[in-house]
C-alpha cells in the first residue's frame, strides 16, 4: 500500500486510464487519502455481449470435423519430364535417358493417397452434415468426428463444386443435435458473428467478429455466390463450419479466406444462409445441382459502353458472344443485344443473369426481354441445361504488345489509322480457325499498336481481332472507319469495340481522336 491507503496496481490504472477486471472495464475514481479508489464498472453498449459462453453451449455440439481420405494425382512425372528433357541431342545418351523416361512413366503410380480435414455442421436429427465441396472433393472415406470425441463413418448425399458445398449423411442412426439456417439479410455490417470450426485440426475452436461487408463477388470462380465477408478469425480447416448470429441461427458456411500466408489476416467469407440452404435442400433431393444454360458470353453494361452506344438509364447484360448450337443461338440471341429482363425479372448486370438463368428449369421455354439496335424486343428462349464439363475459355492475348515507332517504315501488313495509332488488317481464314470463331465471321485483326496512340492507351495488343464496332460489323478497314464517322456525327466521344482474345468474346472502347 501506498502512503496514501491505495495499491500500486490502482495508481497505475488511474495514471494510464483503466484496467480490465472480468469483463467488465473498470475505471478509478478520483480519491482522497480518506477514501480511497473506489471502480467504477461501465457496461458494454446494447447489444453487445458480455460473453458468447452460452450461444457456443448452444450450438456447439452440433458443429462437427470432417476427416478426409482422398486421391490424388501425382505430379512428379512432370518433373521427371523436366529432367529427362535436358538430354535431348545428346549422343549416346538420348536413347537412352528416353527409355528411363518411359520406364518411369510406366511404374510411377498415377495417383496416391491424401488425408485432409475441414468442418460442418449437422442440419437435421437423422444426421445430415453440410460442409463445402473442396473439403470432401475425390474422397474415397470420409469421417464425421462431434464435440463429443466420437467418431463417425458418413457417406456422400451430394456436392455443387459452382458453390462449394457439399452434404453428408452418418451412417450410424441416431438422433443427432443439429442447428437450423437462419437469415442472413437479418444482420447488418457491423453486427457480431460467431463462426465455430476445425482450424489447423485442433477441433472445437470458437471466434468472435462482425460482419465486415456483404455481397462480396470474388470472381469467376464463384459467380453464383454473393460472399458474406466476416472478421471473425477463420483458418485452414474451418471450412465447410457455420458462422452464427446472436440467436445461434447460421447465417453463413464459411469457405474462403484472403491471406498471403494461408491463416488469418481477418478477411474470410461465407456463402450465404439463403442460397446455402437453396442448394443444400436440393442435394438432398437430387444428389445434385441442375442449372439452366443459354452459352453465351455476357458482360456488364457500364456506363461506357453505353454512352458509345447513345444509350441513358439503361442497365443489364451486354451478349458479347453466342454459342454456336447453343440455347442462345436457337431462341434468336446475337452479339450486341443487351439483356433488360429475364422472365419479367429485372437484371441490373451480368452476374444477376447468370444467377437468373441458373435457376431456370432446363428445357423450359423462358421470357427475354432484350433491347436490339436501340429496339426493345422479346424473344422465347428454351434454355438447356449447363454442361457438368463446362470450362472457362482460354484468355491468351495473341500476338502480344510490339508497339512501334509511327515514323518508322514497316513491313508489317495492313492499313495504319494514324489518328487512332493503329494498324489494321481484315482478318484471314487461318486466324478465324484458331479463335474458333464460324467460317462467316469477319473481323480486323491488329497488326501493330502505334506508340502513345489512342489504341495503346487503351490497353490493346497485336493480335486481337476487332469483330464489330459500335455493333456494326468491320470485315475492311473502311467498315471501321465508317462506324466511327457515324459516332462521330452523333456526338459520341467513344466507339465501343467486340474484340476477340483468344478463344473469348469481349468488350472494350476507345476515345474517338477530335
Amino acid at each position: 500500500m501506498s502512503k496514501f491507503g491505495v495499491s500500486a496496481q490502482a495508481m497505475l490504472a488511474a495514471v494510464f486510464g483503466a484496467a480490465i477486471m472480468g469483463s467488465a472495464v473498470v475505471v478509478p475514481k478520483l480519491f482522497s487519502p480518506e477514501a480511497g479508489a473506489q471502480p467504477i464498472a461501465i457496461q458494454p453498449p446494447p447489444g453487445a455481449p458480455m460473453s458468447f459462453a452460452d450461444l457456443i453451449e448452444k450450438v456447439e455440439p452440433a458443429v462437427v470435423s470432417v476427416n478426409v481420405i482422398s486421391t490424388q494425382d501425382v505430379s512428379e512425372l512432370g518433373d521427371m519430364d523436366q529432367f529427362f528433357e535436358q538430354f535431348r541431342g545428346m549422343p549416346g545418351l538420348e536413347d537412352f535417358f528416353e527409355q528411363r523416361r518411359q520406364q518411369q512413366e510406366q511404374e510411377s503410380p498415377r495417383t496416391r493417397e491424401a488425408r485432409s480435414l475441414g468442418s460442418g455442421f449437422f442440419i437435421s436429427q437423422d444426421g445430415l452434415v453440410v460442409t463445402n465441396n473442396h473439403v470432401i472433393e475425390r474422397a474415397t472415406q470420409i469421417q464425421v468426428v462431434m464435440s463429443d470425441g466420437r467418431e463417425l463413418d458418413a457417406e456422400l448425399v451430394g456436392t455443387d463444386p459452382l458453390t462449394d458445398l457439399a452434404v453428408v449423411r452418418v451412417k450410424e442412426a441416431g438422433a443427432y443435435p443439429y442447428v437450423k439456417f437462419g437469415s442472413s439479410k437479418e444482420i447488418r455490417k457491423g453486427d457480431w458473428v460467431v463462426a465455430l470450426g476445425n482450424p489447423f485440426g485442433l477441433g472445437g475452436t470458437a471466434t468472435a467478429g462482425i460482419l465486415s461487408a456483404d455481397g462480396r463477388e470474388l470472381g469467376a470462380g464463384s459467380p453464383y455466390t454473393d460472399f458474406l465477408q466476416i472478421d471473425a478469425p477463420i483458418n485452414r480447416g474451418n471450412s465447410g463450419g457455420p458462422t452464427f448470429d446472436l440467436k445461434g441461427n447460421v447465417i453463413g458456411v464459411n469457405s474462403q479466406i484472403l491471406s498471403p500466408t494461408g491463416g488469418s489476416v481477418g478477411i474470410g467469407f461465407a456463402i450465404p444462409a439463403e442460397l446455402a440452404q437453396e442448394v443444400t435442400n436440393t442435394l438432398i433431393r437430387n444428389g445434385r445441382v441442375s442449372r439452366g444454360w443459354l452459352g453465351v458470353q455476357i458482360g456488364d453494361l457500364t456506363p461506357e459502353f453505353a454512352e458509345a452506344l447513345g444509350l441513358e438509364d439503361v442497365k443489364g447484360a451486354l451478349v458479347a458472344d453466342v454459342t454456336s448450337g447453343s440455347p442462345a443461338e436457337r431462341g434468336g440471341l446475337k452479339r450486341n443485344d443487351i439483356i433488360l429482363s429475364v422472365n419479367g425479372q429485372k437484371v441490373t448486370d451480368s452476374t444477376s443473369t447468370t444467377r437468373l438463368v441458373a435457376k431456370l428449369i432446363a428445357n423450359t421455354q423462358n421470357k427475354f426481354d432484350i433491347l436490339r439496335n436501340g429496339k426493345a424486343q422479346t424473344l422465347n428462349v428454351t434454355v438447356g441445361e449447363r454442361p457438368a464439363d463446362l470450362t472457362a475459355a482460354s484468355q491468351s492475348s495473341g500476338g502480344g504488345g510490339n508497339r512501334v515507332d509511327p515514323d518508322a517504315p514497316s513491313a508489317v501488313p495492313g492499313k495504319l489509322l494514324s489518328d487512332f495509332g493503329v494498324r489494321l488488317l481484315p482478318m484471314d481464314d487461318s486466324t478465324r480457325d484458331a479463335l474458333g470463331l464460324r467460317a462467316g465471321d469477319t473481323g480486323l485483326t491488329i497488326t501493330e499498336v502505334v506508340k502513345d496512340g489512342v489504341f495503346e492507351k487503351a490497353g490493346f495488343e497485336n493480335g486481337i481481332v476487332i469483330l464489330e464496332a459500335n455493333g456494326r460489323a468491320v470485315p475492311t478497314v473502311d467498315a471501321f472507319e465508317r462506324a466511327v464517322a457515324e459516332a462521330r456525327a452523333a456526338n459520341r466521344s467513344k466507339v465501343l469495340l467486340a474484340l476477340r482474345v483468344g478463344q473469348v468474346t469481349n468488350y472494350r472502347t476507345v476515345d474517338i481522336p477530335k
